[in-house]
């Protein structure tokens, strides 16, 4: 069975292109980024957030109203997902805008990394938290990123310029950006703590 793949569209800096939708088996607005789904003519599957800077809300779609300010609308539209039976989900519009929702969605991914599969997309790149080992693909010429939250130890890579063998990284002492993929697969693994792996699109 293929699992099911939800999309997010948070609401920071709209993406110039929309992946194809058709791609995903639900489709959710957080507050307001429907704002620019409703200018764009796309009707997602559920809008859900706190609802303080949406223009509309229209009464044809599922909506869900998250009030709870101890919780970001981002965190609480994943756990209803993950209690609809969506473990993979692709975000965009995480990045961009406000700064601190950048770093907020960033806080919000890595508390749920061991139970969904997060990937944030933006006109530059992907990024994502892995476990301790992962193998990826088509990636010779691009820029790839290690980053530590905060930090992670005995990295080892294959397949980057630069190599990592058996490396501690940490935030604000040593991290691993503007590495380069020379082969069109990467090895990545570390032992312990937390990664989080960026890939530029070309």
């Amino acid at each position: 069975m293929i699992p099911k793949k939800a999309f997010i569209l948070l609401n920071g800096a709209e993406p110039s292109v929309f992946p194809d939708l058709t791609m995903y088996d639900f489709v959710c607005a957080i507050d307001g980024a429907y704002n620019h789904f409703e200018k764009n003519n796309i009707i997602p599957d559920l809008i859900t957030g706190d609802f303080d800077s949406i223009h509309t809300i229209p009464s044809t779609v599922e909506v869900i109203n998250t009030p709870d300010q101890n919780y970001t609308d981002f965190d609480k539209a994943l756990l209803i997902l993950k209690e609809r039976g969506y473990f993979n989900i692709d975000v965009y519009g995480g990045s961009g805008k406000e700064h601190d929702h950048f770093l907020g969605n960033i806080s919000t991914a890595l508390q749920w990394k061991t139970k969904l599969n997060i990937t944030f997309f933006d006109d530059f790149g992907s990024y994502f938290f892995i476990e301790e080992n992962i193998k990826l693909s088509n990636l010779k010429g691009r820029n790839t990123s290690l980053i530590p939250f905060p930090m992670a130890t005995e990295i080892c890579t294959k397949g980057l310029l630069y190599p990592l063998i058996n490396e501690d990284l940490t935030f604000g002492e040593r991290i691993g950006t503007r590495n380069k993929a020379c082969e069109n697969t990467v090895e990545i693994s570390f032992k312990s703590g937390n990664l989080l792996i960026y890939i530029s699109n070309k």
